[in-house]
């Protein structure tokens, strides 16, 4: 037998055998139908499933260029850079269609996921069958890798889609190969090979060890490798054929070096030997996850001091024992050592001797590994089980048995997946001082408002890791929405003192000082986030609006304009240039600015809001109370809107709905002060008889005055109205006088003349009348 030429020996050579063929395909098609269903019907849940909060943020939901769907800027950015500590295009790309289909309707991205899984646990099927010549056991192998409950991490888990999906073009790659290598030598083959390599290593680069697979396959069961039988030549030439695949795995290598080199924990704080360690105990604990898939959680934290060494002598020992069995038994049953070391080689990438992340382990890692674990115990028990006595009704019982059981398993831990509550709920459970579960289940609870539990859970994680930095910082934005601004701001400069380089945390403390009225000192804090992240949108944004309420409204449009060229679609940067442009007087352009916001974001109640002030300035005063009715239809508790509606109906002579909209505006905010004077001015000047009042008048202004420090002319020519209205006229002159010395001295020329003229009626006894 020559390389290249392995076949699996005909049963087609008589008409009998092209029957037995023909059925045998009838059952494949048949058996490829169940693996879907099985596959749906354990992650088929998911579908009504919503994002987490671990990932699915950044991979989906709130990063900007995949909630676009594709674009030719969005395949640029996937293609030319590195995100989420990693380059995989092809993974970015799926998300993209994803959101062009389903937009961000998670059910959509989950159906995805489940499809490619199934497609893969097909194509593992029907690979393992040409391979082998084994229908059932093929068929078994499949439905394992389908149903195992270490599955579920990587398909329940929308920001896992680099898992399945560099998972369906591992198998397309060997199903190539395979194709390929039993065939006379084809250019085309070889190359489509490549490229769906290629493809797969785009999608995530744990597949680099895909040559050394090959070359176990080249062993067992292709047989282009015969111990002791082939020629030099041969052996040079199969060494020679891998050489393009290991130079696109090494090609792989340098990228994810240079991706994840911000992610991968230093040896002062996981020492080689810890990491040496906990390689050996995870590949254990991996094969006994296998058998007894129970307390599966997506975050295995490190303990202190690691797995310690008697855990990992014991590992050692397990591993170098199975090991020495299947070298020992590798002629009378190949399968061992390539079921094994297929196990080994591809765990290797993601073992944790370069540690990305504090996980010991994790259930995804095992996807595409436990696949050889799954064979080589497949073809163990049905080459041992050969002369039992009702063999054939004894392994196909046994194997319902497993399968029934990891169906239950299986869905059961996809149910843990519904949302971020339920899966750190579990996680906690299963999980022991796991900092990172408890401050990410601080983080699900921020999000549905529980914050005194979410302040609880922050707190754990501190107790558990003081060092902690981002829970420090979370615990900042927990106390700041319950109003704590103190202590947020002692809680974010902890998280500084650990990690001067957290930028979000600059963000945050900037925020919180900018609540306390320290302007200068926010913008410090938002310029900091900025040196250490220029494309921090949000950072440029806010200061921005800090720069604007100290009148730099010129920086304030640059910081705008910025935050926009980094993300084009920010609404609330859109809404707040338009604010600045309005005050620099551009009207049209800042109106362009909140209509390209609404836009984006239509139930967007400020950006109505802001849109009918500016429609106010220009004098259209319908469009201005249309979009003020808009804004409150959003939001019915929006007291500046009720306030700036009922002064734009006034403009229509409709008083006794303006009255009502300022008393509305008061029952939100009592504090209102504008809304106030605004209701004490017509309640004092209404031409309506039936509507004035001046004893309330007069209450309502005094309130308003003080609110507003006794200093403001308008409020003080409003006082004097009310006076007037309640026959109190010299407290009225005396009002009126102080008014207009103030808008006198403040060079406000209409509003003195407009005082004179109220005080004229004061002063000969008359109260003032709108006409």
């Amino acid at each position: 037998m020559k390389p290249g030429k392995f076949s699996i020996p005909s049963k087609t050579d008589s008409p009998a055998g092209a029957s037995v063929k023909r059925s045998e395909n009838r059952l494949a098609i048949g058996i490829c139908v169940l693996l879907a269903l099985a596959v749906f019907a354990v992650f088929g849940q998911t579908l009504h499933y919503g994002f987490v909060n671990y990932d699915d943020d950044e991979y989906v939901y709130e990063n900007p260029f995949v909630q676009k769907g594709l674009t030719w800027v969005g395949i640029h950015w996937a293609f030319t850079g590195f995100h989420s500590a990693n380059w995989h295009p092809l993974t970015w790309l799926s998300h993209m269609l994803d959101c062009q289909l389903y937009g961000l309707t998670a059910g959509g991205h989950h159906f995805t996921n489940v499809l490619i899984h199934a497609a893969t646990a097909i194509v593992l099927f029907l690979v393992l069958r040409r391979m082998t010549g084994f229908l059932w056991r093929s068929a078994f192998v499949a439905a394992v890798f389908a149903i195992h409950p270490l599955r579920a991490e990587s398909v329940a888990w929308v920001a896992e889609r680099k898992d399945v999906l560099s998972g369906l073009f591992f198998m397309l790659t060997v199903g190539a190969y395979v194709r390929y290598a039993q065939r006379p030598w084809s250019a085309v083959r070889y190359g489509r090979v490549l490229l769906l390599f290629a493809l797969g290593l785009m999608c995530k680069p744990m597949l680099v060890t895909l040559p050394l697979v090959l070359l176990l396959l080249d062993y067992w069961p292709l047989r282009r490798i015969a111990e002791s039988r082939i020629p030099h030549s041969e052996w040079k030439r199969l060494l020679m054929e891998k050489i393009p695949f290991l130079v696109l795995a090494a090609v792989a290598c340098v990228i994810t070096f240079f991706a994840q080199t911000e992610s991968v924990e230093s040896t002062a704080q996981l020492t080689p030997l810890l990491r040496v360690e906990n390689a050996m105990a995870s590949c254990v604990i991996y094969l006994g996850q296998m058998f007894w898939p129970s307390g599966l959680a997506v975050l295995y934290p490190f303990a202190p001091g690691g797995v310690g060494m008697p855990k990992a002598i014991l590992s050692l020992a397990v591993l170098s024992g199975i090991s020495a069995a299947v070298v020992l038994l590798r002629r009378r049953c190949p399968c061992f050592l390539t079921g094994w070391l297929w196990y080994l080689v591809m765990l290797a990438p993601v073992i944790g001797i370069v540690q990305v992340g504090l996980q010991t382990h994790a259930d995804r890692y095992t996807y595409l590994p436990q696949i050889g674990l799954y064979w080589l115990l497949t073809w163990a028990v049905a080459d041992l089980s050969v002369g039992w006595r009702h063999r054939q009704a004894v392994l196909a019982g046994a194997s319902a048995v497993i399968l029934a059981a990891l169906f239950l398993c299986a869905r059961k831990q996809a149910s843990y997946w519904r949302n971020s509550e339920t899966l750190w709920t579990h996680t906690l459970a299963c999980t022991s001082d796991n900092p990172v579960a408890c401050y990410d289940f601080g983080n699900a609870l921020l999000q549905t408002d529980a914050v005194d539990e979410a302040i609880a859970r922050f707190q754990r994680a501190l107790q558990l890791d003081p060092g902690y930095a981002e829970a420090h910082n979370n615990l900042g934005n927990a106390l700041l929405q319950k109003g704590a601004v103190d202590e947020a701001i002692a809680q974010f400069q902890n998280a500084l003192q650990i990690n001067p380089g957290l930028a979000v945390a600059h963000y945050d403390l900037g925020i919180a000082l900018l609540r306390r009225g320290a302007v200068n000192d926010a913008i410090f804090q938002y310029q900091q986030a900025l040196q250490i992240n220029p494309d921090y949108a949000d950072a440029h944004n806010n200061l921005g609006n800090a720069l604007l309420q100290k009148g730099a409204v010129d920086d304030a449009i640059t910081h705008f304009q910025t935050a926009l060229q980094i993300n084009p679609d920010y609404a609330d940067a859109h809404n707040n240039l338009g604010n600045a442009l309005l005050q620099k007087g551009a009207v049209d352009d800042a109106i362009t600015h909140f209509q390209t916001a609404l836009q984006i974001k239509p139930r967007y109640a400020e950006a109505h809001y802001d849109l009918g002030n500016a429609l106010f300035r220009k004098g259209n005063v319908d469009g201005a109370i249309l979009q003020y009715q808009q804004a409150l239809q959003l939001n019915p508790d929006y007291a500046k809107a009720c306030n700036n509606l009922g002064f734009a109906l006034l403009q229509k002579g409709n008083v006794a709905e303006a009255i009502s909209h300022y008393q509305k505006a008061l029952q939100i905010n009592p504090d209102f002060a504008d809304a106030e004077n605004n209701l004490a001015w017509l309640l004092a000047t209404s031409p309506q008889a039936s509507l004035r009042n001046g004893s309330q008048a007069v209450q309502l202004a005094r309130r308003a005055n003080q609110l507003a420090g006794d200093g403001n002319p308008i409020f003080l020519d409003t006082l004097a109205a009310a006076f007037a209205e309640s026959g109190q006229f010299p407290e009225a002159v005396e009002t009126a006088q102080r008014a207009l010395q103030l808008a006198e001295t403040q060079s406000n020329t209409a509003l003195a003349d407009a005082i004179r003229l109220q005080l004229n009626f004061y002063q000969t006894g008359v109260p003032f009348h709108l006409q």
